[in-house]
Parts: structure tokens; sequence; C-alpha cells
């Protein structure tokens, strides 16, 4: 079973995923928050697999509700989906850096939530490589100035190769199949590149690799 926590200030939309969520078999939703205080509360008793989060809510953001709990090493297992209005919401990139396992529009065809629920709960990220590379490009270069580099020294060149397709949206199998390798390998050389560098997730090694230039943003030229 699925235990999904909702945090949205808005009591209608909460009701609708709710209903749909619950319908499913394999999902049951554990709490419902109002605003992020109560997000983070929630998520530390509930001990939800996901937590969809909206951004923008009343007594603490999204984002900062999200930067709470990926830092609790007690919740490590939670998963953060970010709902955002927009899919350039100017937020979303800053909530993958500080832990959020991906986003979703809220308009987004039931099919798909359902989708990206038991995606993200298996430990996938929820990214979308089209629509997340021109998300990450779009706000990387607005930054007023690129983050300080960080180190790749523990990596292997090909782990870096790797990395680097990780943050150009490319699946293990599209990796798998530019590099001439199994898909099982492609997964293997993303794993050891997040454990290396303490990335959460997927989504957190797809900024790393922007912050690291790796892939090169606007700022870079």
């Amino acid at each position: 079973m699925i235990k999904v926590l909702l945090a949205d200030d808005q009591a209608l939309v909460r009701a609708g995923f709710r209903a749909l969520l619950d319908a499913q078999a394999d999902i049951e939703v554990v709490g419902e928050a109002a605003d992020g205080a109560e997000a983070v509360r929630l998520t530390a008793r509930t001990r939800p697999d996901v937590v969809l989060m909206d951004i923008r809510m009343p007594v603490l953001d999204g984002l900062e509700a999200t930067r709470r709990i990926a830092a609790d090493a007690d919740l490590a297992d939670v998963r953060i989906v970010i709902l955002t209005t927009f899919d350039l919401d100017e937020y979303v990139f800053e909530a993958l850096r500080v832990g959020a396992s991906g986003f979703l529009v809220k308009d987004t065809e039931p099919v798909d939530l359902l989708r990206g629920v038991r995606a993200v709960a298996g430990g996938d990220a929820l990214l979308s490589p089209g629509v997340t590379r021109r998300l990450i490009e779009e706000f990387a270069s607005r930054s007023r100035a690129p983050v300080a580099p960080m180190s790749l020294d523990t990596l292997t060149d090909r782990e870096r190769e790797v990395m680097a397709l990780v943050g150009a949206g490319l699946s293990n199998e599209d990796i798998a199949a530019k590099l001439y390798v199994s898909p099982a390998t492609a997964k293997t050389h993303v794993s050891r590149a997040m454990i290396k560098l303490g990335a959460r997730d997927r989504a957190q090694l797809v900024v790393f690799a922007y912050e690291a230039g790796l892939v090169r943003p606007g700022w870079l030229g």
C-alpha cells in the first residue's frame, strides 16, 4: 500500500486528489495539510511514502516545507512531489535542489497523476525529460550568477559521462543505448554517482549535473 499525504491550501483540490487516490486499491491517503507547517508535522507523524506538496501555501510555503522534510534523516524514505499551476514555476528548480523528487502540474491527467505517484513511491524520479530540461535551463539561465562548481573528484570518467546524460534528461535505457552498455550497467553507474555525491535521488542528481557544469545552462554561455 502506497501512503500519500496531501498538502494544499485549497480544500477542493485536496478533495479531488483524495477521491482519485483513495479509489485505487494500492494507494491510501493518510492525511491532509492546509499549510506547509502542518505538512511537516503530518509527514513526521504519518511517515507517508509520497507527499504531494503545493508550492504556494500559507504559514510555511511548500519550498521550505520540502527543505525541512528532506533535511530530516528520519524522513529519508519520504518522497516529495511538487504540485504547481504552471510547468515553469519559479520555485520548482529550487525545490528539486533541496530534495523534491519531481513535480506535477495540477491539471495533469488523472492517469498521469497515478502513474507519477506509483513511480516516485517505487524510487524513480518524476522527471519528464523534455519539460524538466526546459524548466532547469529556463531558471538556471535567470540565475544572477552560477553556484560554485561542485567537486566531482570522487567520480570516474564514465560516472561523469553518465551523470551528464542524466542531467540532459536521458533515461537508463537511453543512456545504455548511447554508451553501448546494458541498462543494468547504466543503472549501476547512476547509482554509484548518486551515492558518491550524496544525491537524495535522480532528481537531485540532475540538479548536481547543472551545478557542476556537466550540462550547460544559459549563464555558462
